[in-house]
C-alpha cells in the first residue's frame, strides 16, 4: 500500500469543493462516450474507481448536474467543475475525474472504453480496449491487472 503513496488531496478550480482519497483506486480509466466527451468538453474523460470508504469530502458540498438521471454526476455549484460520479447502483466506489486531483501528473488510464464512440484522432496509452464497456464480471481481471500493474504516484 506505501507504493500508492496515499493519502491523495484534490479539489476543484476555485477551491471551494475538496476531497481525500485514503485507499488505493480500483481502476483508472478513459471513457471515450459522447456523454463523456459532452460533460467534459474534451474528447474523453480521465477517471478512477475509488472505493468508497477511501473517499471523503472534506469540504464544500458538491451538486448534481450533468444528466440529473441514475449516474449521479457531481459538480462545483460555484466553479461547475464536474468532480465525480456515484454510478447507479454500484455504491462500492465513486468515479473521480483525475484531474481533479492535486498531484495527477502520474496518472494513466489503464483501461478505456467506448472507443466505438472515440474520436478518429483520440488516443490513450491505455492497456485495455473495449468498443463499449465490459460486463461487471469483466471487470474483475482489470482489477486485479491494475493492482499489479497499474501507474503508481512517483
Amino acid at each position: 500500500m506505501d507504493d500508492w503513496k496515499l493519502p491523495w488531496e484534490g479539489g476543484c478550480m476555485c477551491g471551494g469543493i475538496r476531497f481525500r482519497i485514503s485507499a488505493p483506486p480500483l481502476l483508472t480509466m478513459a471513457c471515450h462516450c459522447t456523454g463523456c466527451q459532452k460533460l467534459s468538453a474534451s474528447a474523453y474523460s480521465l477517471t478512477m474507481a475509488v472505493p468508497t470508504s477511501g473517499f471523503t469530502v472534506t469540504q464544500g458540498e458538491a451538486v448534481v448536474g450533468g444528466l440529473h438521471g441514475p449516474h449521479r454526476q457531481l459538480f462545483c455549484p460555484h466553479c461547475k467543475n464536474w468532480m465525480f460520479t456515484q454510478p447507479h447502483g454500484l455504491d462500492f466506489f465513486v468515479n473521480v475525474r483525475a484531474t481533479m486531483l492535486d498531484d495527477h501528473h502520474w496518472y494513466v488510464p489503464f483501461v478505456e472504453v467506448f472507443t466505438s464512440e472515440k474520436l478518429p484522432w483520440a488516443t490513450t496509452a491505455a492497456s485495455h480496449s473495449f468498443a463499449t464497456q465490459p460486463d461487471l464480471e469483466g471487470y474483475a481481471p482489470l482489477i486485479e491487472a491494475f493492482a499489479r500493474d497499474g501507474a503508481r504516484p512517483v
